[in-house]
């Protein structure tokens, strides 16, 4: 890593000119792909990339450069560069870097990278055969494993440095069903910010096995039915509906610009009474967890909706700067290459008292979602549409015969008003959210919820 005394230097030259703010990111990511598919090795992808990346902000916007090279030539030159983007004269202040430590620290147990390469070939290729023996009418399988070891340096003008080392380990494994001309995927993914004792408590063929379950029940599933009913999503579905329905919506940028719903909406009611709402990247081993967030602020738990009403929005230190604010440590990027903007982490609903049975029990005729699939929202509008991976007619307070292509349409901010049982159960999902051309690390989580009604797409009868 580039030593205090350089980094002191390139803030130093990136204000010459003027600016708020600056920083210097400095990163090393070592990484692993291996891809099996039709039970053969398809890829096996392994590198390291490195590089600088520094920013200047200046009257509420930002320059940002960076470069592969870790000379000092280089990186004073990329400051000089940067520091273009500013008008004035340079702040009067001495860089003295010091080092935070951070408020959470992470076990990793089994490092990724001390696993023989060929133990983790093996399990890709029994999670396949798994697959294959479940059922005659599994047609394709893809299992996918991927580990990545990230380590940082941050930097910033305000004189402070922060180290942190990231593993990620994760895999996934996707199965094809056919039968009588009809065609269902199963679909599965386990990973965090964790070590390859991953698998030992969720083991590769038995996600593959779950997977190829999934696929083969939903190719004797029946079309959903269409119209306006009950809907209870539990908490095996994730949290993907308040990650997409109101997660975005509250990160500062898009809500500073008015393209959110939620914009200066705080103090309102925005959700019922029973839904609290938190972003937390200190939770351990969770795939949005870090110890700093990529601009040197500490991770932390931030409440963003509270029983319903709207108390803060995700920052990063440009739009803090912008409204007066401290950064909730959510500035986050994909890599040396990017600037930081406000992302989630770890986001989900607080658990609430009502048992995963009562609220089955309370739905005479409805929907009982346990796998989401894919999805669009409409942050401005909060407008949405999600798929279902796995779905369950629901009747007489009993869960019955699984149901295939529904979909949930409806509206962020109406449908979190209308939630009105909130179970005590809670449960992650993973995913890698895109936003800006450039995808971060997150898991969400739900408890089992129940929507009086809400619009399910699926066949008319």
């Amino acid at each position: 890593m580039i030593d205090r005394d350089i980094l002191s230097k390139a803030i130093k030259v990136a204000l010459k000119h003027g600016g708020d703010y600056a920083d210097v990111f400095v990163e090393s990511k070592r990484s692993l792909s291996v891809q099996l598919e039709d039970g053969k090795i398809e890829k096996l992808l392994k590198g390291t990339d490195a590089g600088v990346g520094i920013r200047v902000i200046f009257q509420g916007k930002s320059a940002y450069g960076y470069t592969n090279e870790f000379s000092q030539e280089a990186i004073l030159d990329l400051a000089k560069t940067v520091s273009k983007a500013s008008k004035g004269p340079a702040p009067q202040k001495t860089i003295d870097l010091r080092s935070i430590n951070p408020t959470v620290d992470f076990i990793i147990k089994i490092p990724p990278e001390e696993v023989e390469s060929r133990k983790k070939i093996n399990m890709l290729k029994d999670a396949d055969q798994t697959a294959r023996a479940y059922h005659q009418s599994i047609k394709q399988v893809l299992v996918v494993y991927r580990e990545s070891v990230q380590t940082v340096r941050i930097a910033t003008s305000d004189g402070v440095t922060a180290d942190d080392r990231r593993v990620h380990t994760l895999a996934l494994v996707q199965v094809i069903a056919a039968e009588n001309g009809t065609i269902q995927t199963g679909y599965e993914p386990v990973g965090g910010h964790i070590g390859f004792e991953l698998f030992d408590e969720h083991p590769l063929n038995v996600v593959s096995e779950k997977a190829a379950a999934r696929a083969v029940m939903m190719l004797k599933a029946r079309r959903a039915p269409a119209g306006r009913m009950p809907v209870v999503i539990a908490s095996e579905a994730g949290g993907t509906m308040i990650h997409e329905a109101i997660g975005h919506g509250l990160e500062a940028d898009l809500a500073g610009q008015g393209l959110s719903v939620y914009s200066e909406k705080l103090g309102q009611n925005v959700a019922s009474s029973l839904i609290t709402v938190v972003d937390d990247a200190t939770l351990p081993n969770r795939r949005g967890s870090f110890r700093f967030d990529d601009e040197a602020t500490p991770s932390q738990r931030t409440v963003l909706v509270d029983r319903g009403v709207l108390v803060a929005y995700m920052y990063d230190r440009l739009n803090a700067l912008k409204e007066g604010k401290r950064s909730t440590g959510n500035g986050r990027r994909e890599s040396y290459q990017h600037r930081p903007i406000p992302r989630m982490s770890n986001t989900f609903i607080v658990p609430g008292s009502d048992s995963p049975e009562e609220i089955i029990r309370s739905v005479q005729h409805g929907l009982l979602v346990k796998k989401m699939g894919g999805g669009q929202v409409n942050t401005v509008t909060g407008d949405f549409v999600f798929e279902i991976q796995e779905g369950y007619i629901i009747k007489n307070g009993l869960v019955g015969e699984p149901v295939r292509g529904a979909t949930l349409t409806g509206n962020g901010p109406q449908i979190l008003k209308s939630m009105d049982m909130v179970a005590s159960d809670l449960g992650f999902a993973i995913g890698t959210c895109g936003k800006d051309a450039q995808g971060v690390p997150v898991s969400d989580a739900m408890p089992t919820v129940r929507i009086p009604e809400i619009v399910v797409g699926g066949e008319v009868t």
